[in-house]
């Protein structure tokens, strides 16, 4: 079966429907819809934020500064860190209109090789890795329930990753309605346990429970590292700020919703997370949280009791909803990706059928089953933190040379230039403390990898050697004429159709 059977199928589809020719439904059957509005989008943000790290980062964040004082002070500044970020990714969101988040930012700035070394970082590595992570989490606490009073079997917990990420693959890769609807449907069940958890706190304050804030500077001096480090694990709870940026093609008016959704996101989810930490110290002094395997069940047990069973059962809602979340956007960065050329054409292609990037969302979750044997939290954060603020930093400082070197292209949003240059600062000190202050091998194995990209860049895209193009050629073929998917409209003519990487 080649393109042209699978398209003279599609033709005769759609004449079947309401009587409609093929020409009038072309612009919908080849492009990514507009499904998003300023509710789903709300939810997208809060959705994807609020997952596994409001229930993990606090034992972490709190080891690294060993006081209640600066806890709480670094979780509102990761708040207002992620506000300011999202605040500049609103500025390059309504003026390149485009999905996959920073990587069309880093190619209109700087050009293919750094928009490239992003994807090719995201795509192996950070973005399934923190698929897997979340996924994992979902299955510890799904688990927990069954086996009282010890850890779940391993095998257990892999098993149950694997089946959250293969349902969450097949939602994404179905319909973009359906994610959209389950993210909705996530987001408001895990607004449930954060207000139970709020609400508890502030009933345990008014009846003056009030003794483990005393004295809650004294603590252990702090470094530069140890800042940056519980940065780290506070920025991994706020992870998902950018999200919306990679569906930009498929929000219903991105000038209003895009902005819209973040002022009203991020700002909800700090306040969140701030009240939480706070419920979460009402109850446990800093010891007893430190030696908490599960500091949110810990909670639960503590106050809920008897119904302590619905913080498990919601948290397993919460981290769902943020794999779904993550996996509903990065799906976009793999087809966005494809569609430049710096992956494999048919990973830009769109599904006949259900009009959704189902090869990307395929590949997103077939690398994250790879993740899915864990390692150390904690150190995997720390080093996938390193990575995203390096590029995130790079996507800031793309926002500032844009506004000298393309001072007349339109921007509906325009943030003070003093924003964008504060969150780069900031991402310098992020990326070189923890270097600097606490030197680590795996630091530079991270950057050593995410520069061997070059080596693929150089081999498949620049060169664009013929033995490439030969096993390139008829994957893209066959994977074509197994999931009935085409190239978007834009993507249509005939050098497309010959080039496939």
């Amino acid at each position: 079966m080649t393109e042209e059977s699978i398209r003279h199928r599609k033709q005769s589809s759609d004449q079947g429907l309401d009587g409609l020719s093929l020409e009038s439904k072309k612009s919908k059957s080849m492009n990514l819809q507009k499904e998003v509005g300023l509710i789903s989008g709300i939810c997208v943000i809060v959705g994807t934020v609020i997952g596994s790290g409001i229930f993990i980062s606090p034992k972490a964040v709190l080891a690294n500064v060993g006081a209640v004082g600066p806890c709480l002070i670094i979780w509102a500044a990761c708040g207002v860190l992620a506000t300011l970020g999202a605040l500049c990714f609103a500025e390059l969101g309504t003026m390149i209109t485009k999905s996959g988040g920073e990587y069309p930012y880093l190619m209109e700035a700087f050009g293919p090789i750094p928009a490239y070394l992003f994807s090719w970082a995201s795509l192996i590595v950070i973005k399934p890795s923190s698929f897997a992570i979340i996924c994992l989490s979902f299955a510890e606490y799904v688990s927990a329930p069954f086996y009282p009073g010890c850890d779940p079997p391993i095998i257990v917990i892999k098993c149950l990753a694997a089946v959250a990420i293969v349902t969450i693959t097949t939602v994404n890769a179905l319909s973009v309605k359906l994610a959209s609807y389950l993210q909705n449907l996530l987001t408001a069940a895990k607004m449930v346990i954060v207000v139970i958890i709020i609400i508890s706190g502030i009933v345990l304050l008014a009846q003056g429970n009030t003794q483990n804030f005393q004295n809650s500077f004294d603590g252990p001096p702090l470094s530069v590292g140890l800042i940056c480090l519980a940065f780290y694990n506070g920025l991994w709870a706020y992870d998902g700020w950018n999200q919306l940026n990679y569906i930009t093609e498929e929000l219903k008016d991105p000038y209003r919703n895009l902005p819209l959704s973040i002022i009203i996101g991020i700002p909800l989810v700090t306040v969140c997370y701030i009240l939480i930490n706070v419920s979460y110290f009402t109850v446990m002094t800093s010891t007893e949280l430190l030696q908490s395997q599960a500091v949110a069940v810990t909670f639960g047990d503590r106050v809920l009791y008897p119904a302590s069973w619905i913080v498990p059962l919601f948290v397993a809602f919460s981290t769902i909803g943020a794999a779904n979340g993550t996996c509903f956007t990065a799906g976009r960065l793999v087809y966005v990706a494809g569609r430049e050329g710096h992956m494999l054409k048919v990973l830009s292609y769109i599904s006949i059928k259900r009009l959704t990037p189902a090869p990307a969302v395929l590949f997103y979750g077939a690398v994250g089953i790879i993740y899915i044997i864990p390692g150390d939290i904690n150190t995997l954060i720390n080093y996938f933190s390193f990575a995203v603020w390096l590029f995130y930093g790079l996507t800031i400082a793309g926002l500032i040379v844009m506004r000298f070197t393309r001072k007349e292209q339109e921007r509906p949003i325009r943030v003070p230039l003093v924003i964008p240059i504060i969150v780069m600062l900031v991402a310098v000190v992020l990326v070189l403390a923890p270097i600097i202050t606490a030197p680590e091998l795996p630091y530079l194995y991270c950057v050593l990898f995410i520069f061997s990209g070059l080596i693929f860049y150089v081999l498949f895209i620049h060169y664009k050697f013929g033995w490439a193009q030969k096993i390139s050629n008829p994957i893209t073929m066959y994977l074509q004429m197994l999931l009935e998917v085409v190239p978007p409209e834009s993507d249509t003519t005939e050098e497309d159709k010959t080039s496939h990487f």
